[in-house]
């Protein structure tokens, strides 16, 4: 049984330090890749597979985000206002739930960047999510074809989607591509206060409901200055 989630949870609170100079004035969201700020690209691709409300979490910097998306209305954008918090990305989620609901939703990070294959990747999650099996379905991009990741990826994929944690010391061929679809329950008791979603993300993997869907395209990790650069000449060559 697949979902078409109406929300979205968008992580948009974080320093950017990596993204520095870029970031000493602008929150990272706001860096513009393509002509387009990132939070705009990720909302786009929102607007675009149905979804209504996006919830967008805020700490620094927090006023340029919150005009920025004021006259949004394709999603309709509801700040979580988090400037005098740390709540790490569990922490956020738990904040945002009462405006999240009770059906499962799209969660993404705001500076996450991917060019779509054939189908857009936002749809397929939706087609692919099955609650009755998942509490989290993850977006995984394949590291060799990724721009700007040199790292030893997140997670192993078995062919039914089942995800497997990389060991400390251990190579896999997969890394989370900052878009997913969550469950509400998964965070019934998760604790108070600053946390991780990894946590999470581990128990759920404890509990064989973790499960990727292969991204169809390319995804770009904009972590850097010099990756913005690299990150735009992709997305320009997919739309010329």
């Amino acid at each position: 049984m697949s979902v078409v989630p109406s929300k979205a949870m968008v992580l948009a609170a974080g320093l950017g330090l990596r993204m520095r100079p870029l970031t000493d004035n602008m929150p990272k969201p706001l860096v513009r890749v393509a002509g387009q700020p990132l939070l705009d690209h990720v909302l786009d691709k929102l607007a675009a597979a149905g979804v209504v409300e996006a919830v967008v979490n805020v700490h620094y910097l927090p006023d340029q985000i919150i005009a920025h998306t004021a006259a949004r209305s394709h999603p309709r954008v509801i700040i979580s206002d988090e400037r005098d918090q740390v709540l790490g990305t569990g922490g956020a989620v738990v904040k945002a739930l009462p405006l999240l609901g009770s059906q499962p939703f799209f969660h993404l990070n705001a500076d996450t960047m991917w060019i779509d294959g054939v189908r857009p990747n936002l749809t397929r999650l939706a087609e692919t999510f099955d609650p009755d099996r998942m509490d989290i379905l993850l977006l995984m991009a394949p590291t060799t074809t990724s721009i700007g990741y040199a790292g030893r990826g997140d997670y192993a994929m078995l062919p039914d989607g089942a995800l497997r944690k990389r060991k400390e010391h251990q190579v896999v061929p997969f890394v989370y591509a900052g878009a997913a679809i969550m469950s509400p329950s998964l965070f019934h008791d998760a604790p108070a206060g600053e946390f991780s979603l990894t946590k999470l993300f581990d128990r759920a993997n404890e509990q064989e409901r973790l499960f990727g869907l292969r991204l169809d395209g390319v995804w770009m990790h904009v972590g850097t200055p010099d990756a913005v650069h690299d990150a735009e000449e992709a997305f320009l060559e997919s739309v010329a």
